[in-house]
């Protein structure tokens, strides 16, 4: 009776070992599963973002300064400004603008334009579009509009202060917006003087993704 126990006995422990090592590679395979999963979930790429945080310099600086004032009676010398870029993964982009220690209660239209800051205000070059309009200077409402480009307008509050934010979407071309430029006015919208808003008082270098 020993003998046939004993048999069986080894017969049922090479059934558990095969069941053990079925059981041990499904486990194993639930782990690389629950590695690639965790893998993937951050393996997302983060949003990416450009900040730039200055202060306005008088033109003399220009243009080694991160950001000129062409008018220091609107936009004080070493009153600050910063402008954020978020490349979302939606494919669009989020830009915010703040200032602070302007003028207060003031309106001040805002824009991303093509160029850097220069000595001159002409220098930034026109604001920035998606869609390039044949007809420049562009003040065709099909074109300069806060979809197509990007508008910033905002009003001061008692301390100068102020933030506002554009959402678009779509992306920057290569090297083609260089800069934010504040207007001393609201921008118009209306047939042609869509996109206008009066003078350039000031302008800050952003090397926009």
């Amino acid at each position: 009776m020993t003998l046939p126990k004993h048999r069986i006995t080894i017969k049922h422990k090479g059934l558990l070992a095969a069941v053990a090592g079925v059981g041990a590679a499904a486990i194993g395979i639930g782990v690389v599963a629950t590695a690639g999963a965790t893998e993937s979930k951050e393996a997302k790429s983060p949003v990416r973002k450009v900040v730039v945080k200055t202060t306005f310099s008088p033109v003399s600086a220009a243009p080694k300064a991160e950001a000129v004032t062409y008018d220091t009676e609107l936009v004080p010398a070493s009153s600050r400004v910063q402008v954020k870029e978020e490349l979302r993964r939606s494919g669009g982009t989020r830009i915010e603008l703040r200032l602070r220690d302007l003028v207060p209660h003031r309106v001040y239209g805002a824009h991303v334009h093509t160029k850097p800051c220069g000595e001159l205000p002409a220098d930034s070059g026109p604001h920035y579009q998606n869609k390039l309009d044949p007809v420049q200077p562009s003040v065709d409402p099909d074109f300069a509009n806060p979809r197509n480009e990007v508008w910033l307008d905002l009003t001061t509050n008692k301390d100068g202060s102020d933030r506002s934010i554009a959402i678009v979407d779509w992306r920057f071309r290569e090297g083609g917006a260089r800069s934010v430029v504040l207007h001393e006015m609201a921008t118009s919208s209306h047939e042609g003087h869509a996109g206008t808003a009066g003078a350039r008082l000031a302008c800050v270098n952003v090397p926009f993704e």
